[in-house]
């Protein structure tokens, strides 16, 4: 093995990683046909990458297909219970790649590893959350010269972002790749609905049928969650905070009602909101006996779970990623995955098949950046339609389906004023 920087927990796991690697690679065929490419024209040819990202099997793929293309990237984790070890391994192993990544990392070594991703000295960031543009813009600032610019994959990130170019403080240009329509109608809705579904199930072996599952926020990933959870056979009440947001998950067929009387009838209780302390120790009062309450928000902030430390009777852990907190009052509420993105914290993340057209919007958007930088603000942009389409056009078509194309007569109807009706 060529000597490269790294920081992971076991290269001896490096052969199991290998072959799930390969394995998500025979479900991503866009991304695959973008490496193709990337191999023949090498786009990102001396381009230094830092990415902050959910290091598992998918991630993997899109870094082999970052290092095709000619850059040299490397990788830290963007949550400390996402990292899949093997990956990891193999990365580093057979590919060469330098990741800093160990499962269950605790907070200093994070961020140690995102500063050691940053050492890289980067050209271009790829962030899943925004930690690693933050610490940049915070401790590292020394390095913010050399930087052309980043994306950023998730909704969370965005919004923190979208803050930051308003406040004038971001120094580059930044597109977000989780606002594409590639991206959060399929990845958001498809992957997270079932990929928490099976956090979940696998932490606790809980039956959804006839529980009732309360869902915090119904953006895309609330939408994608309540959708399989409602299929399952639970009985979905969602919380919000925004009116339309709230009316459409009543035109869906679900209840609505603040989390303070959600709270009297949940069984199930996932957060998908972004933000912080939606579930509070005067929610947590309220729960039956027994209630499992989890996150699917890129941080587990969403959950208060230091007031929850704080008013514990007694804690301890009851499964894998199951930790039960008895009340004063004597009830019991089981926390899931610490309070992380449960889709990750106890399962595999987004299927293979769903991250294909996210990945292939951050090959995409990189490429895009080299070739454009020069032209954007230090701003937030999303990604070009004509990307976005091409990713859907590639995607329909290893999927075997074929469409319709306009006429040349529709074209004009469409183009025009002068036809009428």
């Amino acid at each position: 093995m060529k000597k490269i920087k790294h920081d992971i927990a076991d290269v001896k796991l490096a052969p199991k990683g290998k072959l799930r690697i390969e394995w998500a690679e025979g479900n991503m065929p866009v991304l695959r046909l973008i490496r193709e490419q990337f191999k023949k024209t090498k786009p990102l040819k001396g381009i230094n990458l830092s990415c902050c990202l959910h290091v598992t099997t998918e991630t993997a793929n899109l870094m082999i297909t970052l290092k095709a293309a000619g850059a040299n990237a490397a990788l830290c984790a963007s949550n400390p219970l996402s990292t899949q070890d093997d990956v990891a391994a193999s990365l580093v192993k057979d590919h060469g790649i330098p990741v800093f990544a160990r499962f269950d990392e605790d907070k200093k070594t994070y961020y140690r590893h995102i500063h050691q991703t940053l050492d890289f000295k980067p050209h271009i960031t790829m962030d899943d959350g925004a930690d690693l543009v933050s610490t940049l813009h915070s401790e590292r600032k020394e390095l913010l010269d050399g930087i052309i610019g980043g994306t950023e994959e998730t909704t969370t990130g965005v919004i923190r972002l979208k803050a930051m170019a308003a406040d004038k403080a971001l120094k580059y240009p930044i597109i977000a790749v989780n606002d594409s329509k590639t991206k959060h109608f399929f990845d958001n809705r498809y992957g997270t609905g079932q990929s928490t579904i099976d956090g979940i199930l696998r932490a606790t072996n809980a039956l959804i049928a006839g529980s009732n599952v309360i869902v915090a926020g119904y953006g895309w990933c609330g939408r994608g969650f309540a959708m399989r959870a409602q299929g399952m056979g639970g009985h979905v009440i969602v919380t919000e905070v925004d009116p339309t947001k709230a009316i459409e998950a009543v035109m869906d067929g679900f209840r609505v009602m603040p989390m303070s009387e959600a709270v009297k009838v949940g069984d199930i209780f996932v957060t998908l909101t972004g933000d912080i302390n939606v579930i509070r120790m005067e929610h947590f009062n309220k729960m039956k006996d027994g209630a499992i309450v989890c996150n699917s928000g890129h941080f587990n902030v969403e959950l208060d779970l230091k007031s929850l430390e704080k008013n514990k009777k007694k804690k301890r852990a009851v499964r894998d990623f199951v930790e039960e907190y008895t009340l004063k009052n004597g009830r019991r509420i089981n926390i899931l995955g610490e309070g992380r993105l449960i889709n990750l914290a106890a399962a595999e993340g987004h299927p293979a098949m769903v991250m294909d057209m996210s990945f292939a919007n951050q090959a995409l958007a990189a490429e895009y950046m080299v070739k454009s930088a020069s032209k954007l603000k230090k701003q937030v942009y999303i990604v070009p339609e004509k990307i976005d389409n091409n990713i859907a056009a590639l995607k329909l078509k290893s999927m075997g389906v074929r469409i319709d194309k306009l006429t040349p007569e529709q074209k004009k109807y469409l183009a025009s004023w002068e036809m009428g009706t």
